[in-house]
């Protein structure tokens, strides 16, 4: 029997709405949600992108925030000083003989751009940030590899199931990761396809060091990445005032996942470090 237009209708806005919310959704996930056969899933999905209301990608569709979202170019311009000023402290952690995760992101280019100046080597440095993988494959003794993905143009990342399943490869003693905001609940983002792949990363890293700038700080996003108790370090040019006023206490004691930091100007929380600049 023929479905009546109007309900085949609903269902697509249904599904144009949980990409929308999701940014990215595999199509086990769309059968599942919406209680409906793959075949169906799919003749849905090519629907919504006859109306460019979704992008098509390999076993699973995205939502145009690619296209809303502003380019990687456009996003280094804000707060650059901050970020500047993050990259000059970040690139501290780095050892000789270490295995680095580098995450998507204007503040994490502005790491690699200070390690290409002063390079610590060898090292290993696995990233999901196209242009940061274009920068670093050019200094000696760097081994850089790219995560297996899809290409988003205007955000410059390799994202996607098949991004995060290259991970599972790996082990990292850091990983660096950024978020989009910080207040009393944790760290936040944007994206839920990037939160999955952050926390891929983190499953498979001894240490986790977030480079988040002061303008973030009090913000909220609309996904969760990790709550305070579950961060090992954040890395901000944020003054301790601003950190106290969002309810991060600044004491000194070490979480327990975290190793050796700089010895100076270490403020840190009962859950994490907080490294000032």
């Amino acid at each position: 029997m023929k479905v009546p237009r109007h309900i085949v209708d609903a269902r697509r806005d249904k599904l144009a709405a949980l990409i929308d919310r999701h940014r990215y959704l595999p199509v086990s996930e769309l059968c599942r949600q919406l209680g409906v056969s793959e075949a169906t899933a799919r003749r849905d999905l090519a629907a919504l992108v006859a109306m460019n209301k979704v992008k098509r990608t390999h076993g699973g569709a995205l939502s145009e925030f690619n296209e809303r979202f502003l380019s990687f170019k456009e996003r280094q311009t804000a707060s650059a000083a901050s970020k500047a000023a993050i990259a000059q402290s970040a690139v501290r952690f780095f050892e000789p003989g270490g295995v680095y995760f580098l995450d998507s992101g204007t503040t994490i280019f502005a790491l690699a751009e200070v390690f290409c100046a002063n390079p610590i080597s060898p090292v290993t440095i696995v990233t999901s940030n196209v242009p940061v993988g274009e920068l670093l494959s050019a200094v000696p003794e760097v081994s850089v590899f790219q995560l297996a993905g899809q290409i988003l143009n205007r955000q410059s990342v390799l994202l996607g199931e098949m991004a995060c399943r290259s991970l599972e490869f790996w082990k990292f003693d850091i990983a660096f990761l950024s978020g989009e905001a910080a207040n009393s609940e944790g760290i936040w983002n944007t994206q839920e396809i990037i939160v999955r792949q952050q926390i891929a990363a983190i499953h498979r890293s001894a240490r986790v060091l977030y480079c988040v700038d002061r303008d973030k700080i009090g913000a909220q996003a609309p996904f969760l990445l990790q709550a305070w108790e579950e961060v090992d370090c954040l890395l901000t040019d944020a003054p301790s005032d601003l950190l106290e006023a969002q309810q991060i206490p600044l004491v000194r004691t070490l979480g327990t996942r975290s190793r050796s930091l700089p010895p100076e100007n270490t403020p840190v929380s009962p859950a994490f470090p907080v490294h000032f600049l």
